[in-house]
């Protein structure tokens, strides 16, 4: 067989990255705390943060539970939410198999062959938005999944970390199977067998683990969780927060309605460039483990909308100058960002492209070729300087954010106020109103978390990029370096 006409061992495992295995467990546990501290210090019951982090010299644990809204660890899962997210899951799945979609081969892998993937993950989105929108038009605000989402955001969040969990664990398990010269092209990923149970657990031990489903087919896990149930739920978080700012305060503000437009584009672009993925890293270098399935299905969606559930409480309105200036700063990087990945994809994919054919490159021992003009000579890693600019436009509609919410009563309903639906002190309605106050700008920690987060992130993919193409080019990738001397951003990293 052709596909199986190089070697079929495993490639020699390349060191620990994150810190390994005390970095690993570090990760997989803080991370889902993180998620958890945004949900309890940003809150619809006292504020943004909680009144009582800003006093941290009087603060007590009974008094950051009540300000939190904590429910106690039993409190944090719902079966019935955990039912409903596995059905969103299952329809995730129905979707890519009975939809028409694009098929196309993936990358050779090391150990000869390509793995066929089917590609229709922005149908399958587009279907599941028309069926929200229909249910949005009949019931407005009140419509189920948007009051659903809101109610039980905690829930929901649970149930996706938990799948995480779950997913990375049947993984690592079921890479046990793989034997060299596998007929379905199952390998190991090169930095996913360390022998550590920990770290190989969540770098992802297996490169491409796929399972074949009843009714639906073989399904690659990879792929499926790069594109599908996190990055449409991180839209549906974003559509719910919007439905909520409307029902709570009687109208849309420009700036949830900014950023709510601006990552409906990021994600629709990534759905509709879905072949794009397969020369990425996530696709060809990393295993599939709880680094990537946690990232996937709760850190991306739940940390990414953090800004537009902040503005359903405490709407900003920037106005036509304010518009203005955080158009120009998303404009800028998905310039950026899209001219240099569909300028890679065209000339890995068709290199006479006359897009792309004047363009410069260096052929390296390997038989690659490294682009040394266009947006790729200008950094080595361009894109990622577009993908932190935009990530700007998302934050900034927040402005200097932190709120306080305020119960009096009885109060009138008026601007900026709204009266919690039943509750009565004393005979009379409790009034809730949202200030600012003594919060203004510690909410930022918050709201801007993204912009600092993203730039680690893109820093450390870079450096973890280096190291690959260290090993892979040689001598090459240093001259490579000297023709493209900057790692990001030019002129100063």
């Amino acid at each position: 067989m052709s596909g199986m006409s190089k070697s079929t061992a495993p490639a020699p495992s390349h060191g620990y990255e994150f810190g390994g295995p005390m970095g690993a467990f570090g990760t997989s546990f803080g991370l889902p705390l993180v998620c958890y501290l945004t949900t309890f210090l940003c809150n619809d019951i006292s504020g943004c943060p909680v009144p009582s982090a800003l006093h941290p010299s009087s603060l007590t644990l009974e008094k950051l539970k009540q300000d939190a809204g904590w429910p106690g660890v039993l409190g944090l899962a719902d079966t019935r939410v955990t039912a409903w997210v596995l059905g969103y899951y299952a329809l995730s799945l129905v979707l890519q198999a009975v939809l028409p979609g694009q098929e196309v081969e993936g990358v050779e892998l090391s150990s000869g062959g390509r793995l066929k993937y089917k590609f229709n993950a922005f149908n399958s989105a587009v279907a599941i938005l028309v069926i929200s929108a229909a249910g949005t038009f009949t019931q407005g605000a009140d419509f189920a999944l948007w009051t659903f989402i809101w109610n039980k955001y905690t829930s929901i969040l649970t149930a996706n970390i938990c799948i995480a969990f779950i997913l990375a664990t049947f993984v690592y398990v079921r890479s046990f199977s793989v034997k060299a010269g596998d007929p379905e092209h199952r390998e190991l990923a090169a930095g996913g067998h360390s022998g550590n149970i920990m770290y190989d657990w969540f770098i992802g031990r297996e490169l491409n683990p796929r399972v074949t489903l009843p009714f639906v087919g073989t399904i690659d896990v990879k792929a499926f969780c790069e594109l599908r149930p996190g990055m449409l739920g991180w839209i549906l978080l974003n559509l719910a927060f919007v439905a909520h700012q409307y029902k709570l305060h009687g109208y849309i503000s420009d700036s949830i309605i900014l950023i709510t437009i601006f990552q409906s584009i990021y994600v629709f672009d990534a759905l509709w460039m879905e072949p794009a993925i397969l020369t990425t890293m996530d696709i060809t270098t990393d295993g599939f483990g709880f680094m990537l399935a946690f990232g996937d299905l709760a850190w991306l969606p739940f940390i990414y909308s953090l800004q537009a559930r902040y503005l359903a409480i405490y709407p900003v309105h920037l106005g036509p100058l304010g518009i203005a200036g955080v158009l120009s700063v998303q404009g800028f990087g998905y310039y950026i960002f899209r001219g240099a990945n569909n300028e890679k994809n065209r000339f890995r994919t068709n290199p006479s492209d006359p897009k792309i054919a004047h363009l410069k490159y260096i052929e390296t021992a390997s038989g690659s070729k490294l682009l040394v003009s266009g947006w790729w000579g200008t950094a080595r890693h361009i894109n990622y300087l577009g993908d932190w600019i935009m990530a700007w436009s998302y934050c900034l509609p927040t402005g200097i954010a932190g709120y306080l919410i305020q119960h009096t009563s009885p109060a009138p309903i008026s601007s900026g106020q709204s009266a919690a639906d039943g509750s009565i002190i004393g005979g009379q309605p409790i009034g809730t109103q949202v200030v600012q106050g003594e919060a203004r700008g510690w909410g930022m920690a918050i709201t801007y978390f993204y912009v600092l987060y993203f730039a680690i992130l893109l820093i450390h993919r870079e450096m973890r990029d280096e190291e690959k193409c260290v090993r892979k080019y040689g001598k090459d990738w240093e001259e490579y370096k000297k023709r493209v001397p900057w790692r990001i951003l030019p002129g100063v990293y």
